[in-house]
C-alpha cells in the first residue's frame, strides 16, 4: 500500500511513473503539442537573458534583435519536441551555438538544449541526442579557442581550459540524467506491461471459476429438478400426494440454486467484497445426498473428510457435485457411492455407480469432466474418469492437502 512505503524509499513515483509518463509519445495517436511548457521556457530564456546580459556587460556582446531571435528560435522549436525529437535537438544546438558564437551573454539559453536533449533520449533517440550536443561542445570550444579573433565581442581573449570542463562536465550531466530517465522510463513501461498483463491473467481465472461454480450448481439443482418434475408429471393423476411431494422438491431445489447463483453475481458486482455465505465444503456433503434422495439416487459414504482449506475444500464438494450430477443425468443406476480416503499429503475421492449408461455422453465428456478437472488441475491434483470394469463408473480426484483449515 503507498501508505505502508518503506521510510527513506524512493518516491511512489519514481517506482510507478510519474502521472503524465504515460503521454509520452506513446501509442498510434500523435502525441499533444506542448504549448504551456514551450511558452513558459521561452519567456524564461528571454528575460533570464536579460539579467545575464546586465550581469556580463563588457565582457559579452548586448543583446540585440538578432540575439533575441535566436532566442526564440531556440525556445520555439521546443514546440515539436515530441514530435520530431531529432530534428529539435539539432536545430537547438544549432541556434544555441550561432548565438553563443556571436559573443552574447551566456545564460538560461542552454537550458534549451537540455530540456531538447532530454526529449531526444526518452524517445530514444540517444546517438542523435548525444551528437547534437557533442557538436555544440566542440563548436564552442572551437570558437571560444580559435574562432573569438575573428568573431564578436572585439577584444575578446580565449577562454580558460577550466570553463570548458564546467561546461563539460554540465553536458555530460544533461545527457546522464536524460539516461537515467530513459532507463527508468523502460522499466515502466515493461511493468505496465507486466501489470496489465497479471491484470488479464487474474481476469481470466476469475472468470473460469465463476464459470466453474455457475455450472456445477446449475447443472446439480437443473437435474434434480428435471427429474422431480418427471414424477410430477407421471404422478400428478395417480397419485397427487407423491406429485405434491415431487413439487415441493422442485421449489426447494430452485430456491437454493437461485441463493448460489445469486451469491456468484454479488461478488461479480462488488469485487473484493466478502461473500454473504461461505463457501460450500464436505461438511455439506449430507446435503448432496439429501438431495440426490429427492432425485431417487441412493448414495453411500464412506469415510470422513478431514480438515482441508477453504479453496480445496470447495473443488472437492464440487467434484463430488458434478460426479453424482452426472450419475443422475446419465447413468441408468440409481444407487452410487462415495468414498472419502486421505493421508498426510493427498484425499482421495471416488465416486462409483453401477450402470448401465442411458445415454451417448455418459462418459462424462461434457463440460463437467472439464470443470472437475480444471478444479483438480489448479490445485495441482488429478481426477481420473472412465467405464469400470465390472460395469459402471468410476471418478477418482486426488487433491494434495497443502494447508489445513485450522492454520
Amino acid at each position: 500500500m503507498d501508505e505502508q512505503r518503506v521510510r527513506g524509499g524512493p518516491p511512489q513515483w519514481w517506482r510507478h511513473g510519474p502521472p503524465w509518463w504515460g503521454r509520452w509519445g506513446e501509442g498510434a495517436r500523435a502525441p499533444r503539442w506542448p504549448w504551456r511548457s514551450t511558452v513558459v521556457v521561452t519567456v524564461f530564456v528571454l528575460v533570464g537573458s536579460n539579467f545575464a546580459a546586465h550581469g556580463q556587460e563588457g565582457e559579452r556582446a548586448a543583446l540585440d534583435p538578432f540575439a533575441r531571435v535566436l532566442l526564440l528560435v531556440a525556445g520555439g522549436l521546443l514546440l515539436w519536441r515530441k514530435r520530431y525529437p531529432v530534428a529539435v535537438v539539432f536545430g537547438t544546438a544549432g541556434a544555441v551555438m550561432f548565438y553563443l558564437g556571436a559573443g552574447y551573454p551566456y545564460g538560461p539559453v542552454l537550458f534549451t538544449v537540455a530540456l531538447a536533449c532530454f526529449s531526444a533520449i526518452i524517445a530514444g533517440h540517444r546517438w542523435a541526442a548525444w551528437a547534437a550536443i557533442g557538436t555544440l561542445w566542440a563548436g564552442h570550444v572551437l570558437v571560444a579557442h580559435w574562432l573569438y579573433q575573428w568573431l564578436p565581442p572585439s577584444g575578446d581573449s580565449a577562454a580558460s581550459w577550466s570553463k570548458e570542463i564546467v561546461v563539460a562536465t554540465w553536458v555530460v550531466a544533461i545527457a546522464a540524467v536524460s539516461e537515467l530517465f530513459r532507463v527508468r522510463r523502460e522499466q515502466w513501461v515493461r511493468e505496465r506491461a507486466e501489470r496489465a498483463e497479471a491484470e488479464r491473467r487474474r481476469a481470466d481465472e476469475e472468470r473460469l471459476r465463476i464459470a466453474q461454480e455457475l455450472h456445477d450448481v446449475l447443472a446439480h439443482s437443473i437435474s434434480v429438478i428435471n427429474v422431480q418434475a418427471g414424477v410430477g408429471l407421471a404422478l400428478l393423476d395417480t397419485d397427487p400426494e407423491q406429485a405434491r411431494t415431487a413439487l415441493a422438491t422442485i421449489k426447494d431445489q430452485s430456491k437454493e440454486a437461485l441463493g448460489e447463483v445469486r451469491q456468484v453475481l454479488d461478488a461479480l458486482r462488488a469485487p473484493g467484497a466478502a461473500p454473504r455465505a461461505p463457501a460450500p465444503g464436505l461438511g455439506r456433503l449430507s446435503e448432496l445426498v439429501e438431495q440426490a434422495a429427492s432425485a431417487g439416487l441412493t448414495v453411500q459414504v464412506e469415510g470422513e473428510p478431514p480438515r482441508l482449506a477453504p479453496g480445496t475444500d470447495l473443488a472437492a464438494f464440487r467434484i463430488v457435485q458434478e460426479a453424482l450430477t452426472n450419475v443422475v443425468r446419465h447413468s441408468g443406476s440409481r444407487h452410487a457411492r462415495v468414498h472419502l480416503a486421505h493421508d498426510a499429503d493427498v484425499l482421495r475421492l471416488r465416486v462409483d455407480d453401477d450402470g448401465p449408461a442411458t445415454g451417448a455422453d455418459a462418459g462424462g465428456s461434457g463440460n463437467g469432466l472439464v470443470g472437475m478437472r480444471e478444479r483438480a488441475a489448479a490445485l495441482g491434483g488429478t481426477i481420473e474418469a472412465g467405464p469400470r470394469p465390472d460395469g459402471g463408473f468410476r471418478v477418482l480426484a486426488v487433491l494434495p492437502l497443502t494447508a489445513s483449515a485450522g492454520k
